[in-house]
């Protein structure tokens, strides 16, 4: 049997351990958060460590993203 992927990617859990979502994470990112206030708020990569990776990597894209999306923008 295949795994499947989430419907909705923004609702993917990314933090097992403490239920953190991806759109969780994203709107926390975008209010300025880094991965340690992040960390602190939800309790994400608190547990079990399995999550770490991914959720890096999920805000480097986010970061990422904002600076292609910044260009110009005035």
């Amino acid at each position: 049997m295949m795994e499947t992927k989430p419907a909705c990617p923004e609702n993917e859990i990314m933090c097992h351990c403490s239920g953190t979502k991806r759109d969780h994470i994203q709107s926390l990112f975008e209010q300025g958060m880094d991965i340690h206030a992040i960390s602190r708020w939800t309790g994400a990569l608190s547990g079990c460590g399995g999550c770490e990776w991914d959720i890096a990597d999920y805000l480097k894209e986010l970061v990422a993203q904002r600076a292609g999306g910044s260009n110009n923008s005035k």
